[in-house]
């Protein structure tokens, strides 16, 4: 019987047995290994929130599901609790009641792991040690056999160390699913170093079976989703402690420019800073302490002082009863020019022309370099490139930050020196206002926010490709899927352009000579290729053009 749940709440869950069907039908007609059958057992190692959670998404596609745990009586808790999960549904008519009597009796606690000898998938959810996730799989390989898929859904620990000791460790593979499993569609398939690509394919279609979105990677530190997402902790930590902006600000500007769901600060402050800042360290540490993962000093003594956000209610922001949450800085309302000069190209900002057009500013365009905006007070409003105001000391001239989408942006953020003209900063704030945007003025930093964020994400991500860890589109789909990134950091660098995005770090770089804003050979090839391809196209448009001289 199919058991059809739609995506609502953390207690449901997309699945279907008709899909593993699908799944298998389409695998054997290719020659490749199909996902599990729903008639197999699947057995869950560690009742905690995710193993749960592992062990609903299993149960609702259909699967037998042994839970064990080896706290005495913490199996029969989650059965207990799983089930009523499953009434939850029924009584939000996410679950016909036959469907849920069918599963409840699919469901079994464990007493011992012998009682998972017939399973042909086993789960592990346990803690993150990795002695004791070893021994636990070095127990199980003398229980189940040997056609048995073992896979760990460890997010910090390296799935080759896991399955070192084990006897046939190419059965071995991560599942590293996200918080919380039955809701978050991403799961990362990953493969150990000695895992056997038929294992690797055949989870990849049993996760697909059941209504996941699985995703390739190989075992690197972080797989994709915790090594790709460093630089949104990072480069807001980094404008903090430089003092440009405070947390409320930098947060508002990630979410109502960015596009991000969240803003970093008020994000570590719901993961806990002591684990957010414990898997930076740990990526840092693993990559031999490269200086793209370097971890944050300010974050480092907000968890010595024992402050780690909600879970002891005082994290970045307070969450004390009747504490109120600080306000991003937001300017005054300022007077907008009547007119203004577009020298240029805008690049990623040029869709402010149509909306300043519309606001009923006149829009004068002049050709030339480096596009900008000439304010009528003779200052210059520019995108954010990676350089500073203060460098400019003879001209005024403010950075606005970059946006996912300037139409639709509630605010925008500028960046200027202390000494810029008043005016010049009046006109600028006045002229996003005219827009109906909010804006925050920061302090005179490089990259500004929005801007240096994704480009360091977007450098991580094509190095991740470059290395072979995962295809461009699994790392942007990964991003997407599993922290909710308003778009995929290859996909956002393509419409920012890679040669802009590559020169904005290689201006960072010039400013903070550490290595750690070095474009990376992968994001340096796709500048190359996108250069190489402007040529071509450029070289046809002037070929077209003789033939009709010839005419």
């Amino acid at each position: 019987m199919s058991a059809n749940v739609t995506v609502r709440g953390s207690d449901d869950v997309t699945a279907s047995e008709p899909a593993a069907a699908v799944e298998a039908a389409a695998a054997g007609a290719a020659g490749t290994p199909g996902p599990i059958g729903p008639d197999r057992t699947v057995a869950v190692v560690g009742t905690g929130t995710m193993g749960q959670g592992i062990a609903q998404v299993a149960l609702v596609a259909g699967h037998p599901v042994r839970l064990y745990d080896s706290a005495p009586g913490r199996a029969e808790e989650a059965v207990a609790a799983l089930t009523a999960r499953l009434d939850r549904l029924v009584e939000k008519g996410r679950l016909d009641a036959t469907a849920r009597a069918a599963a409840v009796g699919r469901l079994h606690a464990a007493g011992e792991l012998a009682e998972l000898a017939d399973a042909a998938l086993v789960v592990e959810a346990i803690v993150e040690l990795l002695p004791v996730k070893q021994q636990l799989f070095t127990d199980l390989e003398k229980v189940v056999g040997d056609d048995t898929v073992l896979a760990t859904n460890t997010s910090s620990l390296s799935v080759t160390a896991i399955a070192g000791g084990l006897r046939l460790p190419g059965r071995f593979v991560g599942l590293h699913f996200f918080n919380p499993a039955p809701l978050l569609p991403l799961v990362e398939v990953v493969s150990g170093f000695a895992t056997e690509q038929d294992v690797a394919t055949r989870a990849y279609a049993t996760m697909r079976g059941w209504g996941k979105t699985p995703v390739r990677c190989a075992d690197t530190p972080g797989f994709i989703v915790n090594r790709v997402a460093r630089p949104f902790y990072a480069e807001a930590l980094r404008v903090f402690e430089e003092g440009a902006a405070d947390p409320a600000t930098i947060d508002a500007a990630l979410r109502e420019c960015g596009g991000f769901r969240m803003g970093p600060f008020e994000l570590t402050d719901l993961i806990g800073q002591d684990v957010n800042e414990a898997v930076t360290r740990s990526v840092w540490e693993s990559f031999y302490q490269d200086p793209k993962f370097t971890p944050s000093l300010a974050q480092r003594r907000l968890v010595e002082s024992g402050r780690l956000g909600r879970k002891t209610g005082q994290g970045w922001f307070s969450y004390a009863e009747g504490a109120e949450r600080p306000e991003p800085h937001t300017a005054d309302p300022a007077e907008a020019p009547r007119r203004i000069t577009v020298h240029g190209d805008l690049g990623p900002a040029e869709a402010l022309v149509g909306l300043f057009e519309e606001a009923g500013i006149e829009v004068r365009r002049e050709e030339g370099d480096g596009g900008y905006v000439e304010l009528p007070s003779g200052g210059e409003l520019s995108l954010a490139d990676g350089e500073t105001s203060f460098e400019y000391h003879q001209q005024d001239i403010v950075y606005f930050d970059l946006a996912l989408d300037y139409a639709t942006a509630g605010r925008i953020v500028l960046s200027a020196r202390e000494d810029v003209g008043a005016a010049v900063l009046a006109e600028a704030v006045g002229l996003f206002q005219a827009l109906g945007k909010q804006v925050s003025v920061i302090g005179d930093v490089p990259g500004m926010i929005v801007a240096r964020t994704v480009a360091m994400l977007a450098d991580i991500a094509a190095d991740t490709v470059a290395r072979g860890v995962a295809t461009a589109e699994d790392v942007d789909t990964a991003m997407r899927l599993g922290v909710n990134y308003p778009a995929g950091p290859l996909e956002w660098a393509g419409r920012v352009g890679y040669r802009r995005t590559c020169g904005l770090l290689r201006e960072l770089h010039e400013r903070y000579a550490t290595g750690r804003y070095a474009p990376g050979l992968g994001l340096v090839r796709r500048a190359a290729a996108e250069d190489a391809a402007e040529a071509a196209d450029a070289g046809e448009a002037v070929g077209a053009g003789d033939a009709e001289d010839s005419r």
